[in-house]
């Protein structure tokens, strides 16, 4: 893989950034296309959403990326700001992007499970686009694996292990991410009650997620001393609470 795509004497075009930035772009796109086809959302509105959630969800998916690799980034803290060359954690951004964006619907008197209905499927596939990136970067890598679909990287650059035969498991969260998109798409146009779109999103991406973790080979931290990783641990608390909202606002209905 190519973790620089473009180099022109000291200026470098990263692969992983890139996607990120294509990702973001397809995921407002989508975002924007399906509050005009459910008359819901004004596009400025949505516009100005998606640069909030980008905001908060960079720095914290960055955040929680360098609180599970506090060793590393102890040793060379300038490399904290340098993303472009790979390094976040999605659910570190999803909770504080929530948490920005849930702010801004309360400032503009905006109904929070509505507006998050129209734009999870826009979510579910930027996040496609973005995991792109890190099959260039190496990073979000997989175990060692002598399976026919197993991938090896050689670049120098790269930052998975060189060599050696491991599970894409970042073409294994785009092709999830990519199925959850479709599935989001079907139920935008059925749906019963608002909300039902986003904590379905919830609940997929938990179980996609924690059996994608089974076969990830980069250290990710461990969730209170059990022998799963943080992000399985997170995977565990938003499937039960996806489970309980989805029931709630149901029998609301």
């Amino acid at each position: 893989m190519y973790p620089v795509l473009i180099e022109i004497g000291s200026l470098k075009l990263y692969t992983y950034g890139l996607f990120v930035a294509l990702g973001f772009v397809a995921a407002l796109t989508v975002s924007k296309k399906t509050a005009s086809r459910r008359n819901s959302l004004q596009s400025d509105l949505i516009t100005d959403l998606f640069f909030i959630i980008l905001l908060s969800g960079i720095i914290g998916a960055r955040l929680f990326y360098v609180i599970v690799n506090f060793s590393y980034f102890r040793e060379d803290p300038l490399a904290i700001i340098r993303i472009w060359e790979g390094g976040l954690v999605f659910y570190g951004g999803f909770i504080l992007a929530v948490a920005g964006a849930m702010s801004y619907l309360k400032i503009r008197h905006l109904p929070f499970h509505a507006t998050a209905d129209v734009l999870a499927p826009g979510i579910a596939i930027g996040h496609a686009v973005g995991r792109i990136g890190c099959f260039f970067a190496g990073c979000c890598h997989g175990k060692a694996s002598t399976l026919p679909i197993a991938v090896t990287f050689h670049h120098p650059d790269s930052l998975a292990p060189l060599d050696v035969g491991l599970h894409p498991t970042q073409l294994y969260s785009v092709a999830a991410n990519f199925f959850i998109f479709l599935v989001l798409l079907f139920l935008v146009r059925i749906k019963k009650f608002h909300g039902m779109v986003f904590w379905t999103y919830v609940l997929l991406y938990s179980v996609t997620r924690y059996i994608i973790e089974i076969f990830r080979g980069d250290f990710r931290g461990q969730f209170l001393s059990l022998a799963i990783s943080t992000s399985q641990g997170i995977c565990i608390l938003l499937f039960a609470v996806s489970l309980i909202m989805l029931g709630r606002l149901y029998k609301k209905t």
